[in-house]
């Protein structure tokens, strides 16, 4: 066995088999030597185990769908939703959304640079200011 490789156990062998099938060639390339060695060991066991896992192969192998006929399709299209034609404004939104919200957290940033290098006399002058603006700006809209 390969270096970091463990043992095959029987309860690992069925499961290989189970997952991969009863080729064991379409095995995990690090499972194949221990999977010999146990096949060396216990034919009886492993013959079985794969045996099994070849029955579903095969089963899975000859399975196909059923073929949909036209008016079924037809069916199924008539029943879809139909797309919603989108105009450019309508992707517009949420970018100019995100951009907005981009914006206003890079203006939070830098006030808040500028006030934590501020003394607290100038934060007050600045705050004051800001009001006052903000104040005016409300005023103007309120007489439009």
């Amino acid at each position: 066995m390969g270096r970091g490789e463990l043992a095959m156990t029987r309860e690992r062998f069925e499961s290989l088999a189970e997952a991969y099938g009863g080729d064991v060639s379409r095995w995990p390339a690090e499972t194949r030597e221990a999977a010999a060695l146990l096949m060396a060991a216990e034919p009886d066991f492993t013959g079985a185990a794969l045996g099994r896992a070849e029955v579903l192969d095969a089963a899975l192998d000859a399975w196909r769908p059923a073929h949909a006929g036209s008016a079924l399709l037809e069916r199924i299209l008539a029943a879809a939703p139909q797309a919603r034609s989108r105009r450019w404004i309508d992707w517009l939104s949420p970018a100019a959304l995100g951009a907005g919200l981009a914006a206003a957290c890079v203006a939070g940033v830098v006030v808040g640079v500028e006030f934590s290098q501020q003394s607290s006399a100038a934060r007050e002058v600045a705050v004051s200011n800001t009001l006052t603006a903000i104040s005016s700006s409300l005023d103007l809209e309120e007489g439009a």
